[in-house]
């Protein structure tokens, strides 16, 4: 026979930090938006594949490995958020945004390239 269960709320879940905006939440949610459309992305390189030729695996390669080093580094960066916010000392990661506009603008413009070079 099953235990009957408590009718109180539920304990909150302990945070890392003491942010009622939930900063370090809100940024990994963005994080993980960035990873899935990059997944997105390489997901139409692949259908470009029969049409463009093999050179869009390079594309592929590249979208895949742009999304697997945000997936890698979530969790650090979510963690060296939060201890900002707790020492009030938070710094930006300007490296992740600056790396990630990177692989952006040298997927568009291969992605042009493909298109208008190699039909």
């Amino acid at each position: 026979m099953p235990r009957p269960r408590s009718r109180g709320p539920a304990p909150p879940p302990e945070r890392p930090h003491a942010d009622e905006g939930l900063q370090p939440e809100r940024t990994t949610m963005a994080w993980g938006r960035t990873l899935l459309s990059f997944v997105v992305v390489s997901a139409v390189f692949l259908r470009w594949l029969p049409q463009h030729g093999p050179f869009v695996l390079v594309l592929f390669g590249l979208a895949v490995l742009t999304a697997g080093s945000i997936y890698l580094t979530q969790r650090p960066r979510y963690a060296r958020s939060a201890r900002g916010i707790v020492r009030e000392e938070s710094a930006p990661e300007t490296g992740a945004v600056l790396a990630t506009a990177l692989a952006v603008l040298v997927l568009g413009a291969l992605g042009v390239w493909v298109v208008l070079v190699l039909v």
